[in-house]
C-alpha cells in the first residue's frame, strides 16, 4: 500500500511524500497512526544501529598483537525487563489506536447515501439506489456519508480511493461494504488494486465531490448518462464509456481483446466452431447478454455478461451507436 501512496503522489495541494491529500473524515486519524509507527521505527532504528556502532568502535581490537580479553557476561534483569515491557506497551498502544479507527471504518452512519458498486473486467459501475441513476464515475456531495455495497461480475477486484484512505476487496458472489465522507471538493482517483487480468491497469475511475445542490441537480438530470431526451445513439456512446466497453472494443478498427465496433454492424464472421454469423441486432443483443453462447474465431471467451445491468432501451441504444460506426 505504501508503494501505491508514493505512486499516486501528492494528489492536489496538501499531499506528502508518502500520502496523498486528505479528503475524507477517515484520513486524518489513519495518517496520524501511520506517522506514529513510522517515526517510532525510525527512532529505534537510529538508537539500535547507533549503539551497535558505538560498541563496535569501543570494543574493536587494537591490532598490537595482544590477546583480546573480554569480561564475563552475567546478564542484566533490569535491562531485559525494560526492552520487553516498553515494546509491549507500544504494541498495545498501536493495537488500541488501530482497532478504534478500524471500528469507525466498518460502522456506517445512519444518514449515508446508498450506492451499489459493480466491478467487472475492466470497469466500475455505480448505481444510486434511491434514484435509479447509473454512472461510470462516483459523484457524491461534500460532507455527507456514502455507503458503497460492492460486488463483482467476474473475478476479485479491489476498490481503492487513496485520498479517502478507503480500500476493500470486491468479490464475485458476495457483497462487501465500506463508507466514507468526503471533506474536499474536486476529483479523486479510483483504482483497482487486485490484479484482475490484462487490462487491470486501465480499470480506473474517479470520485467527483460536489456541493449538495450540484449533486441533487446531477441526480435530477439523470446523472452522466443524461435524461430521457437523449437520442439513442448518443446514449449508446455514453454507455460505451460507462459500462467499460472501451476496455475491450476499439472504435478505430484496431485489434483489442474483443472485436472492434467500427464496421461491426452486419459484418460477416465465423465462430470457433466453424459456423458463420451476421452481426445484426439479434447477434449483438445476444453477445451483450450471453457472451459465452458463441465465441468469435480469434478471440478468447472472456467477456462478462451484462444481464441485469442493461435494460432493453440501453441495449437498443448501444446497437444504434454501433450502427453509426461505419
Amino acid at each position: 500500500m505504501l508503494f501505491d501512496f508514493v505512486k499516486i503522489g501528492a494528489q492536489g495541494d496538501g499531499g506528502t511524500l508518502f500520502l496523498p491529500k486528505q479528503a475524507s473524515t477517515l484520513a486524518a486519524n489513519q495518517d496520524a497512526l501511520f506517522y506514529f509507527i513510522y517515526y517510532l521505527c525510525l527512532f529505534f532504528f537510529v538508537l539500535i544501529v547507533g549503539l551497535m556502532i558505538v560498541f563496535v568502535v569501543k570494543g574493536r581490537h587494537k591490532g598490537d598483537g595482544s590477546p583480546v580479553k573480554t569480561s564475563a557476561v552475567k546478564g542484566n534483569h533490569t535491562l531485559e525487563v525494560v526492552w520487553s515491557v516498553i515494546p509491549g506497551i507500544l504494541m498495545v498502544v498501536i493495537f488500541g489506536w488501530g482497532f478504534k479507527d478500524w471500528v469507525k471504518t466498518v460502522v456506517t452512519p445512519a444518514n449515508a447515501i446508498d450506492v451499489r458498486v459493480t466491478g467487472l473486467k475492466w470497469a466500475w459501475s455505480f448505481d444510486y439506489v434511491a434514484s435509479g441513476v447509473n454512472s461510470n464515475r462516483l459523484v457524491v456531495p461534500q460532507g455527507q456519508p456514502v455507503r458503497l455495497t460492492m460486488s463483482s461480475k467476474d473475478v476479485i477486484h479491489s476498490f481503492y480511493v487513496p485520498a479517502f484512505r478507503v480500500k476493500r476487496d470486491v468479490l464475485p458472489g458476495r457483497y462487501t461494504v465500506m463508507w466514507f465522507e468526503a471533506t474536499e471538493l474536486g476529483e479523486f482517483s479510483v483504482l483497482c488494486t487486485e490484479y484482475c487480468g490484462t487490462s487491470h491497469s486501465g480499470m480506473l475511475s474517479t470520485v467527483k465531490v460536489v456541493p449538495q445542490e450540484e449533486y441533487e441537480q446531477w441526480l435530477a438530470d439523470g446523472g452522466d448518462l443524461g435524461g430521457a431526451g437523449v437520442p439513442p445513439a448518443e446514449l449508446g456512446a455514453k454507455l460505451y464509456e460507462a459500462k467499460g466497453c472501451n476496455a475491450c472494443h476499439s472504435l478505430d478498427g484496431s485489434a483489442k481483446i474483443g472485436p472492434s465496433f467500427k464496421g461491426l454492424y452486419e459484418r460477416n464472421g465465423e465462430f470457433v466452431d466453424g459456423k458463420s454469423y451476421v452481426a445484426d441486432d439479434t447477434y449483438i443483443r445476444q453477445s451483450i447478454l450471453e457472451p459465452q453462447a458463441h465465441i468469435v474465431k480469434g478471440y478468447q471467451p472472456v467477456m462478462p455478461s451484462y444481464q441485469g445491468q442493461l435494460n432493453d432501451k440501453q441495449i437498443a441504444a448501444i446497437i444504434d451507436y454501433i450502427k453509426t460506426l461505419k
